[in-house]
C-alpha cells in the first residue's frame, strides 16, 4: 500500500475517498488520510508520519478515524506534533509514556469492597474466631459498602464517610462506632500500600469528630440482667431438676464465672481432671491471654458425667453428632427464657451474680475477685508487676461458692431487687 501524492485534501474527499493507500494533504505536512478495506467496504484515519528525532528512523502516529476527528482538527493536532519533532521530541514515544502511566495507575485502584476482603484476610489470623470475622464482614456489608463499595478508595472522602455514618449515629451508636473504626482501618491499610494517599477520611480528629456528637455523650450502655446472688441455690435447683445438656452448662458457668463462649467452646484437651484446672487458651479469650479455672468439686462431677457419654472434641457438643461441633451460644439464653422464675436475666449475667457475692460476703482482694473472671488491667504498671494468677487463692474462693450455691437460704434472706451487671 503505497503513498497517493495529491495536493490538499478537502473534506468532501475526506468523507467520500475509497481508494485504498495513503493520502498526503498537500505537501511536508506529514498529514495523511489512511483508507483501508476491512471486506466489507473501507474504512478512513488519520495518520502522522514522520523522522524521529532521537532515532532518526520513520514512524506512524494515529490520529482517530476520520468520523470522530475532521479534517481541520487532524490538521490542528499534526502541526502540534511537527512543533514537537522540531524541538527534538518524538510524540509517539510521549503518547506511549502517557498511556503506561495511565494503565499502571488503573492497575494500582482498589474499590472498598476489595480493599475490605484483602484487609481482612490480612488480619484474619489476629481475630479470635470466625464470628469476630463475620461481624466485620457483615457491619462494613450492610452499612458502609452501599455507598462506599464500588468507589476507588482514593475518591472516598470525610463528606462520603459521614454520610455513612450519619443515619445510625445517634440511633445504633454503638455498631455506627465500630463501621467507622472498620472503614478506618481499611483506608489504613489502602494507605500503607499506596492505594491512597493523605489523611484517612474515617478518622476522628480533625475529621469526623467535628461533624458528629461525641458518641460517649449519646450511647446508652446496655448491662446484662443479673440474678441476685441470694438466689443462685434457687436457679441451681432448677436446673437439676429440668435436667439436660444445657442446665448442666448454665450450671457449670455458674461453678466456674466464665463466659459463656468459654463454656460452650470448652475442649476436653483443655481439662485436667488430676488437678482439677481447667487451661482456656489465648485465643478463647477475650484478653487474648490464658486463663486457668480452678473446678471445684460440683465441676468436676459434671464433668466427669459428661466424659463418660462424650461425643466429640467439645465438653458440650452440638446436638448433632456428625460434626464436631460445640454447643450453640444462644442455647443457654433461651434456656433462661423458657424458665418463668428466670425470665429476664441471662447467662452472661451471671458472673456478675459471682461477683456481687464475692464482694459483699467474703474478704478475698479485689485483685483475686478481678482475676477469676479474667478480666483485664487497664492499670499498665499493675499489670505489669503482676506475674501470678492466684490460683491457690481462686481454689478456695471457688470451692466457697459452690457450697454457697448448694445451700438453699430463707425466704427472708432474699433480697427483692434486680440489679443490671457491666458487660464483664
Amino acid at each position: 500500500m503505497g503513498r497517493i501524492a495529491s495536493k490538499a485534501l478537502t473534506a468532501k474527499q475526506v468523507e467520500n475517498e475509497v481508494t485504498v493507500g495513503y493520502h498526503a494533504d498537500g505537501s511536508n505536512t506529514g498529514l495523511y488520510l489512511q483508507v483501508t478495506s476491512n471486506g466489507q467496504g473501507v474504512t478512513r484515519s488519520w495518520v502522522y508520519r514522520y523522522t524521529s528525532p532521537t532515532t532518526r528512523k520513520r514512524r506512524e502516529l494515529g490520529l482517530g478515524s476520520t468520523r470522530v476527528r475532521k479534517l481541520a482538527d487532524a490538521r490542528s493536532l499534526c502541526s502540534e506534533f511537527r512543533l514537537k519533532v522540531l524541538n527534538g521530541l518524538d510524540p509517539k514515544d510521549e503518547r506511549d509514556q502517557v498511556k503506561a502511566v495511565a494503565v499502571a495507575a488503573r492497575a494500582h485502584q482498589i474499590t472498598f469492597d476489595e480493599a475490605i476482603t484483602q484487609c481482612m484476610a490480612t488480619k484474619a489470623v489476629e481475630w479470635k474466631n470466625i464470628k469476630h470475622a463475620q461481624q466485620w464482614q457483615n457491619t462494613l456489608t450492610t452499612y458502609a459498602s452501599p455507598l462506599l463499595g464500588k468507589l476507588s478508595v482514593e475518591l472516598i472522602s470525610t463528606e462520603l464517610v459521614h454520610k455513612v455514618l450519619q443515619p445510625i449515629w445517634l440511633t445504633k451508636t454503638e455498631t455506627a462506632t465500630r463501621v467507622r473504626q472498620r472503614i478506618e482501618t481499611v483506608l489504613d491499610w489502602c494507605k500503607a500500600r499506596g492505594y491512597c494517599k493523605g489523611d484517612n477520611p474515617a478518622r476522628l480528629k480533625g475529621a469526623l469528630g467535628e461533624l458528629l456528637p461525641k458518641s460517649q455523650k449519646i450511647k446508652k450502655i446496655e448491662h446484662h440482667p443479673a440474678l441476685p446472688y441470694q438466689r443462685a441455690n434457687e436457679l441451681v435447683m432448677a436446673l437439676r431438676k429440668q435436667g439436660g445438656m444445657t442446665s448442666l452448662a448454665l450450671e457449670f458457668m455458674l461453678l466456674t464465672a466464665c463466659r459463656t463462649g468459654e463454656v460452650v467452646g470448652a475442649k476436653w484437651n483443655e481439662v485436667d481432671l488430676t488437678t482439677n484446672v481447667w487451661t482456656i487458651p489465648p485465643e478463647r479469650m477475650k484478653a487474648g491471654k490464658e486463663h486457668r479455672v480452678p473446678l471445684c468439686k460440683r465441676a468436676v462431677e459434671i464433668l466427669q458425667l459428661l466424659k463418660t457419654n462424650a461425643q466429640n472434641d467439645f465438653v458440650f457438643p452440638s446436638h448433632s453428632v456428625e460434626k464436631n461441633s460445640h454447643m450453640s451460644t444462644g442455647s443457654c439464653l433461651v434456656a433462661m427464657k423458657r424458665m418463668t422464675a428466670f425470665n429476664g436475666f441471662t447467662p452472661h449475667g451471671l458472673r456478675s451474680t459471682f461477683r456481687d457475692w464475692a464482694s459483699e460476703t467474703t474478704k478475698f482482694a479485689n485483685e483475686t475477685l478481678e482475676l477469676a473472671l479474667a478480666h483485664t488491667i487497664k492499670n499498665k504498671a499493675e499489670a505489669a508487676y503482676r506475674r501470678q494468677d492466684q490460683l491457690e487463692k481462686r481454689v478456695h474462693l471457688m470451692q466457697l461458692w459452690s457450697s454457697y450455691i448448694n445451700t438453699p437460704i430463707t425466704k427472708a434472706e432474699l433480697i427483692p431487687f434486680n440489679r443490671k451487671s457491666k458487660g464483664t
